[in-house]
Order: structure tokens, then C-alpha cells, then sequence
């Protein structure tokens, strides 16, 4: 008879134990430890140092947007993830399919010659700091949730607005406040929903279909799409006219005519929002005037400086934000000009309160600090519509700590020399025009109309579309985008790409030239051959 196993007198639970560290050996992937290692962390990342530095460097190896076809990628790239990975060093392997496959059919909004839309702009010094951000990897909704980030958010929200000369009534220092939010989408609807819960608490809940909101033709769609989201009726959105003669601006005028009207036909006016630099042409509406229209009438007044906002570092914009001390909120984007990466908005608001009051969640016992007690502190959760939240103020106090705000006028001011310049060489060229004088570093021209028994304008708009074709298909040219206001369609060539250099407008322009010679050559010969 055999002897008795020994397992006999072993401990059942022993026995569990060490079955479940049995499995657990057999389960765990080769390397598991490392998943935050700091050796590994260390070696992975000098590869990714690397690999972003190199990319700089060799930029101009890049067409700045690329000749591929949907589904591209998708064909490249295995249809389901890898069970294990197949590669020794995984990551390096990753790394490269990135350079082969990703980069390739990427449109490289750094590039010094992506002149299509407004920057995207980057700096060493915002770029480490989402690697801080990503590495330290806080949740900052509330002020117990990481103390240190969220009295960052407020010195640095401060720091900007002062950088900005906003009204010291915006900021923390002066009894309002700001945030920092992925984009100007983002502000608009947060200024939205506190403007609709203030006007709601005074007229009641069941007229918020009364509501009216007032822009301009060439406000953002985002103030569209945040009205829709806030629960305004999409008939209730009033998108004013402007004209050419005005630069595109909002008038104050057509603004009253059209609050009145609506106050006239019982509708409620809630909320302007009025632009300074326009998506498409960078017009500069009258805050002051457009404010004092809208406080007669008790409606909420918000500025959306998504782009020329970085402008007003500059003393010598600060005259475009006259006024600013009489509107609720203000939102930019301080990853479009001021070197921050995307994506960090920043807003102000007079109020804060009744932005808590819009966006405002119970707080739960569990989200309590007893050192809190007895604070007014700040809980951003509060403040925007996301719980969950980046720790943006890192990089945006680093952009600010390291380069000053000296720093950032220079570079500010840099674009601008560089799109005025490109401004003169198209005035010096009779067979363009410049369509809307240039305030800011966007410049917007077109190919002059040729006379009306060839077409005239409408002619001259199908003229500037092949132009702008032609240029964009240049493969090492520049790339450029359009606008059509007021029924002219014109190119746009927005000077703003930190590695941007006075010979790439230079290239740029000499781009523009051959190719309209070209299309104003095959103009002049069939023009002949229908004659």
C-alpha cells in the first residue's frame, strides 16, 4: 500500500497560498515588474527624448500635409492587439512602427511652413512639462485631491491674466477667477450654462425656451454647438451679419436692433459672445460697446480670444480688449500662441459663484479634507463639465517661469514682423490684394478678379480655389488654408509655428507667385482661344 501523500499534513490554507502563487508565476508576463520601473521608465523614455528631438530636426523632411487616402492606416496596422508582444523590446519596435507607419500620414502642425491654421504652438519647456504631468499623473477635481495643483491653477490663471492686462475683476486677486480647460468649446459652454442657471433662477425654469444667444456670422460654431448643448432652442441663436467695410466686426448697433426685437416679441436675450480674431479672418469686435448693448438687457457677456488673446501680452494690443472690465467671462487659448502644447484654455470669469452655481456637484463626505475646514478653497470639479481632470497648470506655469513674459511678447511679436511682411510683398504684387487689413499675424489675400466679362468675381473665386490647390499640392511648399466672407473666397496664411523663420514666409510667398503664374498663364491662352 503506498504511503500516505505528504500533502496529507499540510495546512489547507498553506496549501491555497501557495497554489495562487503558483498560477500567479505561471499568469504574469515576462517583465511585469517594469510596467513602472524607473530603470526602464529611464531607458524608454531617453528613447522617446530622442525620438521627439529627432523629429524636429528633420521636419522639413515632412510634406506639411499628407497625399494619403482614408483607410490608409487602418490596412497598415494588425486588425486586433497583440496577445503578447512579439518583440524582445516592444516599446523600441512600437517606436518604429511610429516612425514608418504614424508620422508618415500625419498633417505636422509644427512645421515651419504650416501656415493653414492657427499654431498649435509647442516649447521645450511646455512639451517636458506633459511629460511631468503624464508621469506624476495626479487627479486634481477637488483642492483635497492635490492641493499643490489646484492653488497652481489659480497663481498661474493669475499670472496669465496679468500677463494679458485683464481686468484684475477676473482674477483671483480681484474677487473672480480662473481655470484651465482643454478648449475655447469648452469655455463657451461653462460661460453658457452659468449665464442659463442665473437668467433661469430670475425668470423660471420653464421659459428656457425663451432663451436668446447673439454672436456674429463669424463667431466660432463652437458658441453653436455649446447653445445646443446647454438646451437653446436652435432657432434662438442669432448670427448677425457683418460687412467688409467693417472688417467683419460685430456692430453694436445691429447687436441692439436684434435684443430688442427679440425683448419686443417676448423672447429673453441671455448671452453675447463677441470675438477678438475671428477663426477666419481674425476681426476684432467692439467689446465695450457690445457689452454695454448687452448689460441693458441683462444678458450675460462672454469674449472668446481663442488666438489673437496671446496678442494682448503685447501692450500694443491691449487696446483691442477696451472693455474688458465690463464682460462676465473671458476665454484663449494659450496652446495657439503662447508655447503651452495642446491643450490648455484658460478662463476668467467675474463671478465664480455662479459658475458653481451652473456646473456645481454635491460633495460627497469621502471628497472632504479636514484641513479644508474652515478654507474658502477652490474645487475645480465646480468649474467645467468633466469631473476627471489634467493637471495643466504645470506646463503653463513652466512656459511662464522659464521664458517670462518678456519671453512671450518676443515671440509673439516675432510672427507678427514676419506676416506683415508677408502682408508688403503681397501689396507689392498688382496681381493680388490683400482682403482684410492684417492686425494680428494672420494675413488673408487673393488673386485680384479678373474684369466681368470674364467673370468677375465669381470667376476670381474659382480662380483662388485652384491657387490655393496648386500651392498645397507644392510638395515641399507651404500649406495653406481659405475662408469665403461675404461672398470672397481668399487664402489664409497664418504666420504662428514656433519654428517658423523669415525665409519660410519668404518660400511661401515665392510658392504663391510661380503657381498663380501658372494658373494666369492657361487663363491668358484659353481667354485667347475663346476669343
Amino acid at each position: 500500500m503506498a504511503p500516505p501523500a505528504q500533502m496529507c499534513h499540510v495546512n489547507n490554507g498553506d496549501l491555497n497560498a501557495a497554489a495562487v502563487r503558483m498560477v500567479m508565476k505561471e499568469a504574469a508576463p515576462p517583465h511585469s515588474a517594469s510596467l513602472l520601473d524607473a530603470d526602464e521608465f529611464r531607458r524608454q523614455g531617453h528613447q522617446v527624448i530622442d525620438f521627439v528631438a529627432d523629429y524636429y530636426a528633420d521636419m522639413c523632411s515632412y510634406p506639411v500635409h499628407p497625399s494619403v487616402t482614408p483607410g490608409f492606416l487602418r490596412s497598415a496596422l494588425p486588425k486586433d492587439a497583440p496577445s503578447r508582444p512579439a518583440e524582445h523590446d516592444a516599446f523600441a519596435a512600437a517606436l518604429q512602427d511610429v516612425r514608418d507607419h504614424i508620422l508618415p500620414g500625419l498633417t505636422h502642425w509644427q512645421s515651419p511652413r504650416h501656415f493653414a491654421h492657427f499654431p498649435a504652438s509647442s516649447s521645450t519647456a511646455a512639451a517636458l512639462g506633459e511629460a511631468l504631468t503624464a508621469g506624476i499623473n495626479v487627479v486634481p477635481f477637488t483642492w483635497a485631491a492635490s492641493p499643490a495643483a489646484t492653488e497652481l491653477e489659480m497663481v498661474v490663471t493669475d499670472w496669465l491674466g496679468k500677463a494679458l492686462h485683464l481686468p484684475e475683476s477676473l482674477l483671483f486677486c480681484g474677487g473672480g477667477g480662473g481655470t484651465l480647460l482643454g478648449t475655447s468649446c469648452e469655455a463657451i459652454l461653462c460661460a453658457l450654462v452659468a449665464a442659463r442657471e442665473r437668467k433661469l433662477d430670475e425668470i423660471g425654469s420653464k421659459r428656457i425656451g425663451d432663451l436668446v444667444v447673439y454672436c456674429s456670422d463669424q463667431t466660432h460654431f463652437a458658441l453653436r454647438k455649446a447653445a445646443r448643448i446647454a438646451g437653446i432652442h436652435r432657432d434662438n441663436v442669432r448670427e448677425i451679419p457683418t460687412h467688409r467695410d467693417r472688417m467683419f466686426a460685430l456692430s453694436p448697433a445691429d447687436l441692439g436692433a436684434a435684443m430688442r426685437a427679440d425683448a419686443d416679441a417676448g423672447l429673453v436675450p441671455l448671452f453675447l459672445c463677441a470675438t477678438i480674431g475671428t477663426t477666419q479672418t481674425a476681426a476684432v469686435d467692439p467689446v465695450r460697446e457690445l457689452c454695454a448693448v448687452a448689460a441693458a438687457h441683462g444678458a450675460w457677456s462672454h469674449v472668446d480670444a481663442a488666438y489673437a488673446g496671446s496678442a494682448l501680452v503685447c501692450p500694443e494690443f491691449r487696446h483691442l480688449a477696451d472693455g474688458a472690465d465690463a464682460v462676465d467671462s473671458f476665454s484663449m487659448n494659450a496652446h495657439k500662441w503662447l508655447l503651452a502644447n495642446t491643450d490648455c484654455c484658460a478662463l476668467w470669469v467675474r463671478q465664480p459663484a455662479l459658475l458653481v452655481a451652473g456646473l456645481g456637484t454635491e460633495q460627497e463626505y469621502i471628497l472632504k479634507d479636514a484641513a479644508a475646514e474652515g478654507h474658502d478653497i477652490v474645487d475645480y470639479k465646480d468649474w467645467s463639465v468633466t469631473l476627471t481632470r489634467r493637471f495643466r497648470a504645470l506646463k503653463l506655469w513652466l512656459v511662464l517661469r522659464c521664458y517670462g513674459v518678456e519671453g512671450l511678447r518676443d515671440h509673439v511679436r516675432a510672427h507678427v514682423r514676419m506676416a506683415a511682411a508677408f502682408e508688403e510683398m503681397v501689396r507689392a504684387d498688382e496681381r493680388f490684394e490683400v482682403v482684410v487689413d492684417r492686425q494680428f499675424s494672420l494675413v488673408c489675400f487673393r488673386l485680384r478678379p479678373p474684369p466681368e466679362k470674364l467673370g468677375g468675381e465669381k470667376a476670381a473665386n474659382e480662380l483662388n480655389r485652384s491657387l490655393l490647390e496648386e500651392v498645397n499640392a507644392t510638395s515641399s511648399g507651404p500649406y495653406m488654408s481659405s475662408a469665403k466672407v461675404g461672398g470672397t473666397y481668399m487664402l489664409r496664411c497664418a504666420v504662428g509655428s514656433t519654428l517658423t523663420e523669415e525665409r519660410h514666409v519668404t518660400e511661401a510667398w515665392r510658392v504663391v507667385q510661380d503657381r498663380a503664374a501658372e494658373l494666369l498663364g492657361k487663363m491668358e491662352i484659353t481667354n485667347s482661344v475663346v476669343a
